[in-house]
């Protein structure tokens, strides 16, 4: 028997489904048609349990959690990953933060379905699960994976620019996409939350490097709306599903609250000052005239970190492409 097709719930010009994801994207989604999918799915670890682990009020974390049970998981993901695959554009890129316990799962998926890993990531955060005879567990995977066929979105300087420098002289770019994400779980007091709710600066960090205004992202499993909720104050449109009738109903009321495009005042404008030399290629002569002032700069007892910053200013190029230069004239 056909199952009746899903109403969307159209707010902002983006669509919420209170359904099942894979049925609903077959039915409702376009194949590639999506530039961007950022999604948490369920544990499938007896998540109605997570209340053992942690030390929160459970009358403040909404009711409705649907689980899928360990038996069941490795064929669910498969199917709603082969689904995630079909909608991306060539091209589009997919988030999938999950815990340890499936993650065999889903990277088997990952690679069945044939999209290609971009950086396997690792979010570290606070109040991680108690133990008494193992280590603490505080950390999540998230799985950054690519639709093969087309050209990907990733903004280098959408954050910090390639030149920008920390109070201690490093480079506030390179730390920022480093594969390792300290961001603490937001701290809600008295507000009902989802389950596992993501940080709005987990989100907006994913949204700001893989996505540009007016691009549609997808989320599988909205949960707390987290993913759309920043994703349409970051003037981006999203399409999710949410299986649970009562997550949903309390969620899209407060999704219509929401004004587009409201967080982006609060971003950090990068400084981009790209040098006058960027991507050039070096002459031999420039190459001889580098290895000379490099010799000179030595010579003077200079430290290496003064050394690269006067080679930068003289020859009007980045660090990383003086580095290069050096390596490669073998300094």
């Amino acid at each position: 028997m056909r199952k009746k097709r899903l109403n969307p719930v159209i707010i902002h010009d983006s669509r919420f489904f209170n359904g099942d994801c894979i049925t609903g994207a077959k039915q409702n989604i376009e194949a590639n048609s999506v530039d961007l999918i950022i999604t948490d799915p369920p544990y499938g670890i007896n998540g109605t349990n997570l209340h053992l682990h942690y030390s929160r009020n459970e009358s403040l974390v909404a009711d409705g959690y649907v689980e899928i049970p360990q038996s069941e998981y490795e064929k669910f993901s498969l199917k709603w990953i082969r689904e995630a695959k079909r909608i991306l554009k060539p091209g589009g890129a997919i988030y999938i933060i999950s815990g340890y316990t499936n993650l065999y799962f889903i990277l088997k998926a990952l690679r069945k379905v044939n999209l290609n890993e971009v950086n396997h990531i690792i979010w570290k955060y606070n109040f991680g699960v108690f133990t008494s005879k193992k280590y603490v567990s505080s950390h999540y995977h998230i799985l950054y994976y690519e639709k093969p066929g087309g050209s990907r979105t990733f903004n280098i300087e959408s954050r910090f620019g390639l030149q920008e420098e920390s109070d201690t002289g490093g480079s506030k770019n390179y730390c920022d996409r480093e594969d390792v994400w300290t961001i603490n779980r937001q701290y809600k007091p008295r507000k009902i939350k989802n389950k596992n709710e993501l940080p709005d600066d987990l989100l907006i960090k994913i949204l700001q490097y893989s996505s540009n205004e007016g691009d549609l992202v997808c989320d599988f499993f909205l949960g707390g709306f987290s993913t759309a909720r920043v994703a349409i104050g970051l003037n981006r449109k999203i399409v999710g599903f949410e299986i649970s009738p009562s997550i949903f109903e309390q969620k899209i009321s407060e999704i219509e609250k929401i004004d587009p495009g409201k967080l982006l005042p609060i971003l950090n404008i990068p400084i981009i000052n790209n040098p006058k030399n960027q991507g050039k290629s070096w002459s031999r002569e420039e190459c001889l005239k580098l290895l000379e002032r490099y010799s000179e700069l030595t010579s003077e007892g200079k430290l290496k970190k003064e050394i690269m910053k006067t080679l930068q200013e003289e020859f009007k190029r980045g660090y990383w492409a003086i580095d290069k230069a050096l390596k490669k004239i073998k300094v």
